[in-house]
């Protein structure tokens, strides 16, 4: 199984169809799509800084950004299957379908250390390839990925978010990071690995 966490930065670009339709057509039973936040996500900290609400409100409110997308996503690409759960998840593969997170179940009523800004919906793909022990986590990013930069110098430019590194340090699945432009050579991996 394979993770494959798009970034929000492609709601608005062509490369999102087909993203979706590629991972739809050769990834059916074994991937799962985590989506960004996407401007939904921008939305909740202009409110923020308006309203001053404090991080774990803003948590929340990304999580339902993270959901909106989702739900853009399968918009775009009605075959793909919205799951909010592990068993959810599971069962959409078992299908031979292709899932889209929807991560409203990481909603919380007390802080944790998921709640603040430094843990995004990066972050919240490692957490997820973690609990499916999923073989792959790969990230698309619409800006350039420099693939010999550290997780850590990724991060401090911005390109993952500032715990990435450390949700996956220890990580029993591989991770990578795309650029949009990727498409083919992801289609090409899917394409040739065996189904097991």
């Amino acid at each position: 199984m394979w993770v494959v966490k798009i970034g929000g930065s492609l709601s608005h670009d062509p490369a999102l169809r087909e993203w979706l339709t590629q991972l739809w057509e050769v990834g059916g039973g074994r991937v799962v799509i985590v989506p960004g936040g996407a401007e939904f996500a921008d939305t909740v900290r202009q409110y923020q800084l308006e309203w001053g609400f404090d991080d774990l409100a803003a948590h929340n409110m990304c999580l339902l950004a993270m959901a909106q997308y989702a739900i853009l996503m399968q918009g775009v690409l009605p075959e793909l299957v919205l799951a909010s759960s592990e068993e959810n998840i599971r069962k959409a593969l078992r299908d031979g379908r292709v899932a889209v997170w929807v991560p409203t179940g990481l909603m919380r009523v007390t802080p944790d250390s998921t709640t603040n800004w430094d843990t995004t919906s990066d972050s919240l793909a490692a957490m997820l390839s973690t609990t499916l022990n999923a073989e792959r986590l790969m990230v698309v990013k619409s800006c350039a990925v420099d693939t010999c930069a550290s997780l850590e110098t990724l991060a401090a430019n911005g390109v993952v978010d500032a715990r990435f590194a450390g949700y996956v340090k220890d990580a029993n699945y591989v991770v990578e990071l795309f650029n949009k432009d990727d498409v083919g050579l992801v289609r090409d991996r899917l394409f040739n690995v065996p189904v097991v």
